[in-house]
């Protein structure tokens, strides 16, 4: 009951919480509690296209980025803008970095180290 309105809106959780009614898939997605929806027959290839296209980049950057969507959560806006702030000055001392931009201008693929 904490998270669900902020997820998908006070009227929607109140009616979620005090009618007992359930979502289907396509609500779900409107609301956005699901990033998208697949057919069942799609669902290992789709969930396996996200993870392929998450793993070609560095995966120091996709941490922070995962810990900074869930901190948005958590605390106030200039919380999550200083925790990002921090994370930037992180990142932009990684190898993973210098790597990413000198793939972006020589226009090739960066092979990330995690380093």
């Amino acid at each position: 009951t904490q998270r669900l309105p902020r997820a998908v809106g006070k009227a929607k959780a109140m009616d979620m919480a005090l009618t007992g009614r359930m979502m289907d898939a396509q609500e779900a997605e409107r609301a956005g509690l699901v990033s998208r929806v697949v057919p069942l027959e799609r669902l290992m290839e789709e969930a396996l296209g996200a993870a392929s296209m998450i793993c070609e980049f560095s995966q120091i950057a996709v941490m922070a980025a995962k810990e900074s969507v869930n901190r948005s959560f958590e605390g106030t806006l200039n919380d999550g803008i200083m925790f990002e702030r921090r994370m930037f000055h992180a990142l932009f001392a990684t190898q993973d970095q210098k790597e990413g931009m000198d793939a972006f201008v020589n226009k090739r693929k960066a092979v990330f180290t995690n380093t």
